[in-house]
């Protein structure tokens, strides 16, 4: 059932407000990518890959402005326990931790001597350790990077220690890790892998691990296929729900089963979202070009 911006296909779940609206915020971007939203200021921080900028929407006025320029053709972003905004590079090939004095903090840019690939996307854990993607699209050409050679022999997982800084492989059995999000609890990993791009029948699919008191991940198998396109990054709502990219809008599944429980319909390919708002109920999308968002009756999942 298709009601306004919304396709309902399981009515066990009131997901969606049906007289509300998806917002377009703002226009001009070549491939927006990484929302990361700060509750203290009430503002939200997204990547424009391609241009090469991190641009800042002020969601008291409504204002649009440049955050940061260059920006290392940045991609994924998120906010630590602390407040501070963690950024993937895809152009200097490395993980970044802005201070509260706007100082930039190198996390991770090398692996057993080599320089990683190109990181994408990144999550805190509640323990403070730092779990980020990193798949070769940086590095491919030069269009959301700085084409370079490949040093990692695979496309992996990595956790970084936030006590010590040691970097460590999580998982390399993925062809191209993209987005990645804990549940509520912090016990399973969801990890996207949009393999497609680069192998002919390639995944396109969502993996879930079982994280494990030493960090260890359990491969529990294919969570679910996308249907339309692939699923890049996402976020979960308090409940456990995936809100995931895809290329007709956002997909809402069930954790339990991997029902697909309805669509915020989005008139451009969705990179990235994630829910901000005083109660955590606003989505703010990342359309190929523009910044959306919608007001929702669910509130997503507290991650600071």
């Amino acid at each position: 059932m298709i009601v306004g911006d919304f396709e309902i296909l399981d009515e066990r779940y009131r997901l969606f407000v049906r007289s509300a609206r998806l917002d377009k915020l703002h226009i001009g971007c070549r491939w927006a990518e990484g929302p990361a939203y700060f509750p203290a200021g009430r503002y939200l921080v997204w990547s424009d890959i391609p241009n090469d900028r991190m641009l800042r929407f002020d969601e008291c006025d409504g204002s649009v402005s440049v955050f940061r320029q260059p920006a290392g053709n940045s991609n994924g972003n998120t906010v630590d326990r602390q407040g501070r905004l963690v950024s993937c590079e895809h152009g200097n090939r490395r993980v970044t931790r802005t201070e509260h004095d706007g100082s930039i903090t190198v996390i991770a840019d090398r692996f057993n001597g080599k320089r990683l690939n190109s990181p994408n996307d990144v999550v805190v854990k509640s323990d403070g350790s730092i779990w980020f993607t990193d798949p070769t699209y940086g590095v491919d050409t030069d269009y959301e990077g700085n084409k370079g050679e490949v040093e990692q022999p695979a496309c992996c997982v990595y956790r970084v220690d936030g006590q010590t800084g040691a970097i460590a492989v999580t998982t390399d059995s993925m062809v191209r890790p993209n987005g990645l999000a804990f549940s509520p609890d912090e016990r399973t990993l969801y990890v996207s892998d949009t393999g497609r791009s680069h192998v002919k029948d390639g995944p396109r699919h969502m993996r879930r691990f079982a994280v494990a008191d030493d960090a260890r991940l359990t491969d529990q198998g294919v969570f679910a296929e996308c249907t339309v396109g692939v699923f890049d990054g996402f976020r979960l709502d308090a409940e456990g729900r995936i809100w995931t990219s895809a290329h007709d809008g956002v997909h809402v599944y069930d954790p339990t089963d991997a029902t697909l429980l309805g669509k915020v319909r989005v008139p451009e390919f969705v990179a990235n979202l994630c829910f901000g708002g005083p109660k955590r109920n606003y989505l703010y999308i990342c359309g190929t070009t523009s910044l959306y968002g919608v007001r929702l009756p669910v509130n997503g999942a507290k991650t600071i």
